[in-house]
């Protein structure tokens, strides 16, 4: 039971009408009331509430820039919507029957809940209660034993050899496992693992992988990547890359940098090492690093072309979407006083842009996506990109129409992302 409601889908449009239903039930039942000095209290409360939302969202996202991403005007329109509700809320405990008061006092975390829910619903990357909180509704999955076999690298194509059997499944298997820190040291939560139709079934090929990585704040979560995958397997015989969703930020959320630091502990060994040593001894995958993929959404973005620059004989191909120039490129003060305490130089050499510069990458594919109306990062996308291709990556840049920084953004990167990957990865002519 307890399960069911964590995995309950709360950016359905069921969920988001009722709370916006119950929203309108409560401001109906508070605004209507007979007599013209209440009605004049109450536009006042609506008005100075409605103008009060406008003020602070120009003031923390137009002026200060808080969350550094453009914000969409669905979610402005939740948002000042609230303040109207909670305006008219605040009115009604003057001159009013104690029952009055009390349908107010419930109206407040009800027009609050309300907009959360609407909120979460437009920007889309936290589908569940579970990942609302952090927590993981997936199961532990259980990894299939198969024989040594399969391609190895440099063989006929997947596409050519496979020929899929009658009952392989018509979906991916999803779940949970712990990668063991051995070498690193750094606390990550369970990394989410895919495994496409083709891997579901005896004497199952080696499979390309994919290293995937969340943004900040976020889950290491398999169900944006697995759908996408999902449909490009059924496209394609069931085949599809196998995927390590990996927790670069641990438990508590914080930008680690992607790197090995003393604040946050050794992260990028974690990637380069831990994961990629349990992936290489449990997942059924082709041994040739031309098959592997280093990807990120958001902050994890920032981390999969710093580690496809600093490491180009280990991952061939990169997915960035939506990501940062560089690590704490959103606070570049801070990072530099607190990671690198103001060596510039140190913090300059992290930058993937300027690894680029001083190497060359003749066999690695580049995929640099973000949302055509996120000008900060599609900024970002452009300047990483084109410092891509001068180093030599075989580099493409798209823009999602419309796709913001939110669930648009990353979808319709993947989508690109894997078209092009497809036929590198010998999934597809």
């Amino acid at each position: 039971m307890i399960r069911h409601i964590l995995a309950a889908d709360l950016t359905s449009n069921t969920v988001i009408y009722s709370a916006a239903a119950v929203g309108i039930f409560f401001f109906a039942l508070l605004f209507m009331r007979p007599g013209k000095r209440w009605m004049l209290r109450a536009l006042a409360g609506v008005g100075v509430g409605g103008l009060l939302g406008v003020l602070i969202l120009w003031v923390t996202i137009d002026v200060w820039d808080v969350l550094k991403v453009g914000v969409k005007y669905p979610i402005r329109f939740w948002f000042v919507a609230a303040f109207v509700e909670l305006g008219l809320a605040s009115v009604s405990f003057r001159r009013s029957p104690r029952w009055r008061k009390l349908v107010a006092a419930i109206s407040i975390p009800v027009f609050v809940l309300t907009a959360t829910v609407g909120i979460n619903g437009e920007f889309g990357l936290n589908r569940t209660l579970a990942s609302v909180f952090g927590i993981s509704s997936n199961s532990t999955i259980d990894l299939p034993k198969h024989d040594d076999g399969g391609l190895a690298g440099g063989d006929v194509p997947l596409w050519k050899s496979w020929k899929p059997p009658a009952d392989m499944p018509a979906t991916g298997s999803q779940g949970d496992k712990i990668i063991p820190n051995t070498t690193s040291g750094f606390v990550a939560r369970p990394a989410g693992i895919y495994l496409p139709p083709a891997a579901g079934v005896a004497n199952a090929p080696r499979l390309p992988l994919v290293i995937m990585m969340m943004g900040q704040p976020g889950n290491p979560d398999t169900q944006f990547i697995a759908a996408t995958l999902d449909k490009f397997a059924a496209a394609h015989n069931g085949l599809a890359p196998i995927v390590v969703v990996a927790d670069q930020i641990g438990p508590e959320q914080n930008d680690t940098l992607c790197l090995d630091t003393k604040q946050y502990g050794n992260v990028e060994s974690y990637i380069i090492k831990d994961v990629l040593d349990f992936a290489k001894s449990n997942l059924h995958i082709l041994e040739d690093p031309r098959y592997w993929t280093i990807g990120g959404y958001s902050n994890g973005g920032q981390c999969a072309i710093s580690l496809a620059a600093k490491f180009p004989n280990i991952f061939k191909n990169v997915l960035d979407i939506s990501g940062e120039q560089y690590p704490g490129a959103e606070y570049p003060d801070a990072t530099l006083a607190e990671f690198f305490g103001g060596d510039q130089a140190a913090y300059d050499a992290q930058k993937p842009i300027n690894i680029m510069d001083k190497r060359k990458y003749p066999d690695t594919t580049a995929i640099f996506t973000a949302g055509s109306d996120d000008t900060v990062y599609v900024a970002a996308a452009k300047e990483v990109a084109a410092a891509a291709g001068a180093a030599g990556m075989s580099s493409t840049y798209y823009e999602v129409p419309n796709g913001g920084h939110v669930i648009a953004a990353l979808n319709g990167g993947l989508e690109k992302g894997f078209e092009v990957l497809y036929p590198r990865l010998g999934l597809s002519p």
